[in-house]
């Protein structure tokens, strides 16, 4: 008995509720039965298998030439939610019994019906080791509830797919007790293409039916959504009708909401339509060979996005069903409808086609995987599960300094000046402040920041404060999706292509946001300032350059290479003043801190800045304070420098203005306060009158980088989307 060290043979249940399935389950019964001195095979069916009206399905069963050992009657008729719950009730009481009797070793279960959820349960609660097929899955509706319900009474698991084991790991199931297959069912799919399929289609479809010249039709209602689910199979119908093609329409499953999709049909007639096959079940053999042939395929099976992948029949998928699937590019989704103009157009668009087939489910080894894989069940080992919880760092005393702690982001601006580290409440209170010079080399800044963060999340805790994570406000371009500096500006030196949230993470051990700093003046308005609420808005900062940020639809726009809203260099003049961008003519040029500082200084050499009143130090530098100055004691060359520096400004606006459309501009920084009035004069004289009543205001927010980055962290918090 290879590793396991049984020295008896292995005695497997496999319990079977339903067409579907058992398709799964059908080739591992098959390949259990090829081994009859490993293993001994009991069959339990129950569910629709059992029910004319779903097509006594059990009987496929017996022409497998497989013995049924035991058949349950459990479903409670009614095809309701209640019925639902009853059948699953049913089942507990009839299933003790059952089990008690074969005493398996293991029982195998597959997917995620409520049938299957009463087999999980009994099992578990009566010490039986119990193999799940296609755990991890995402799906859609109660489905996925119970399938996660089963996956954590299950000791064992067989996944199809890559992403679906990853789910269970994070589930906290023991890695080694997964085992990544592949679908069984795709151990017959990609084999079965080449087979004589003309004598199934005719049967199924009639004698004037070409292969790719069909449409297979199979739709469930969705018990989350019984009314909506029954509407769009109301409108598949009628879709098809128009369609005006040869289908073939198998009847619902046995969920909530079936028999009155069953009423739907036959208030339209399908039984009876010239065009339309309807049907209660076709054998999978047979149906495989159908859905491979077939110009397409139409409804929310998981069949239709799962399984006939590995074919490449084109498939439209509707609605909510299966809307977490993985699927091939053979997949059209229709996730609503309201007519069946949006479903006759998918029809046009995939009918006939032919693409690549998909293997994203199985390989065709998944059999013999799952087959060694049982054989490797140490029936010694104890049967309690261990479930595989990812280590927690420290034990939180659940004290009052704890309940009333301040959830709170640490911010950091990166000026050209200066490096400034705060920490942020929640309700963007600075709680406290630390500001260093920002050293020019590379190796000196990303230590200090360091170093000032260790000792702001330091302090936090005396503060009760819990630090939720880092923003980081910096000049320049940024990918706020990798946190890295890809170029800064001249200000700031040796900072182009820098990771700064790989080193603060791992220091910190907390989750970091990086972005420009105008973006973040904007992230701090929509926060907390004057956006706040607004769909649509634009901020300018006016500082040492000029930056801005967009706010479109209640979200921050970076553009396609992160260079949106570089707002200080929208050209104004062609022929201007050189621009540090390298261009000229840019707003920067003409109303930043620096082009004021240039002006001024220019005219201090010129002796024609100093007024009465006025006086410069020897060792202070003139700069942009001093021509504001000069300006307010009646300096008329000041006043001709502002203002011509507020109507550049000012242009900008009304490009943007006539671009963007906001509802609000607000003007940040030093310098906006001495704007403001210039900027709507020029509004009022530039731009079209449709714009001319958007508000443009001052921000009264005093430090919008730091505020901006700290709400990069407190957004995360509070389940936005950043």
């Amino acid at each position: 008995m290879e590793k396991n060290g049984n020295n008896r043979k292995l005695r497997v249940c496999v319990a079977t509720c339903n067409r579907a399935d058992y398709s799964k389950l059908a080739p591992i019964m098959f390949g259990i039965k090829t081994e009859p001195e490993f293993f001994e095979l009991d069959v339990v069916v129950l569910g629709s298998h059992l029910i004319d009206d779903y097509g006594n399905t059990y009987r496929m069963i017996e022409q497998d030439d497989f013995d049924i050992n035991t058949r349950l009657h459990t479903i409670v008729r009614g095809e309701d939610e209640a019925a639902m719950v009853e059948s699953v009730g049913l089942a507990l009481v009839k299933l003790p019994d059952v089990l008690n009797r074969l005493k398996p070793d293991i029982m195998i279960v597959h997917g995620d019906r409520f049938d299957a959820l009463a087999l999980a349960t009994s099992a578990a609660l009566m010490n039986i080791r119990i193999l799940h097929i296609e755990g991890g899955e995402v799906s859609g509706t109660i489905d996925d509830s119970i399938r996660h319900a089963i996956t954590k009474l299950a000791h064992y698991h067989v996944c199809c797919t890559r992403s679906a084991e990853q789910h269970l790991i994070s589930m906290c199931e023991d890695h080694d007790r997964i085992l990544l297959a592949g679908c069984p069912s795709y151990d017959k799919l990609l084999s079965a293409k080449n087979k004589d399929y003309m004598s199934i289609i005719l049967m199924w479809l009639g004698d004037d039916v070409k292969s790719k010249d069909y449409i297979v039709a199979l739709q469930h209602p969705v018990t989350t959504d019984i009314k909506h689910s029954i509407k769009m199979f109301e409108l598949t119908l009628d879709a098809l009708i128009s369609f005006n093609k040869r289908t073939l329409v198998l009847f619902p499953n046995i969920d909530a909401g079936s028999k009155e999709m069953v009423r739907v049909m036959r208030k339209k007639g399908i039984e009876h339509h010239p065009n339309f096959r309807a049907v209660k079940h076709v054998p999978f053999d047979q149906f495989i060979q159908l859905v491979a042939h077939a110009g397409c395929m139409i409804g929310n099976s998981s069949c239709g996005v799962r399984e006939v992948g590995a074919f490449g029949t084109p498939v439209i998928n509707l609605g909510t069903r299966q809307i977490g699937r993985e699927t091939g590019e053979n997949v059209l989704h229709v996730r609503d409808a309201d007519t069946q103009d949006k479903i006759l157009q998918a029809l046009h668009l995939q009918f006939g086609k032919q693409y690549p087939c998909s293997k994203i489910y199985g390989d065709g080894n998944a059999v013999p995987r799952i087959l060694k894989f049982l054989k490797s069940i140490d029936l010694q080992e104890p049967l309690q599960k261990k479930f595989c919880f990812p280590p927690v760092k420290e034990n939180i005393s659940q004290d009052i300094d704890h309940i009333l702690e301040t959830l709170s982001a640490l911010a950091v601006d990166l000026g050209g000046t200066n490096l400034r580290v705060a920490i942020v409440s929640m309700k963007g209170e600075i709680v406290k402040k630390y500001t260093q010079f920002n050293p020019k080399t590379y190796e000196e800044r990303i230590n200090l920041i360091l170093q000032m963060c260790v000792e702001a999340a330091a302090e936090a805790v005396k503060l009760n404060c819990r630090i939720l994570g880092v923003g980081i406000s910096t000049g320049g371009r940024v990918n706020p999706r990798e946190g890295i500096v890809l170029h800064s500006t001249k200000l700031i030196q040796e900072w182009n292509s820098v990771d700064l949230r790989t080193p603060l993470s791992d220091t910190l051990h907390l989750p970091v946001w990086v972005d420009n700093d105008g973006n973040c003046a904007a992230l701090a308005e929509r926060k907390f300032g004057q956006g706040k609420g607004l769909e649509n808005f634009v901020t300018l900062i006016t500082g040492t350059g000029i930056g801005g940020g967009i706010i479109h639809q209640h979200e921050l726009i970076h553009g396609s290479s992160f260079c949106a809203a570089e707002l200080g260099h929208l050209v104004v003049s062609l022929d201007g003043p050189d621009c540090s961008c390298g261009s000229h003519g840019c707003i920067e040029a003409y109303a930043s801190g620096m082009a004021l500082q240039r002006e001024a200084k220019k005219l201090h050499d010129e002796d024609l800045l100093l007024v009465e009143g006025m006086s410069v130090p020897k060792d202070e530098a003139v700069g942009a304070l001093h021509l504001i100055q000069a300006a307010k004691l009646g300096n008329a060359k000041a006043q001709s420098i502002l203002r011509t520096a507020g109507t550049a400004l000012g242009l900008g606006v009304v490009n943007i203005l006539h671009t963007m459309n906001p509802s609000l501009v607000i003007l940040s920084g030093v310098l906006a306060s001495h704007y403001i009035h210039i900027v709507k004069d020029v509004i009022r004289q530039q731009a079209l009158s449709s714009v001319q009543d958007v508000d443009v205001v001052v921000s009264d927010l005093v430090d919008p980088a730091l505020l901006g980055a700290a709400s990069m962290v407190l957004d995360y918090t509070t389940r936005r989307i950043y």
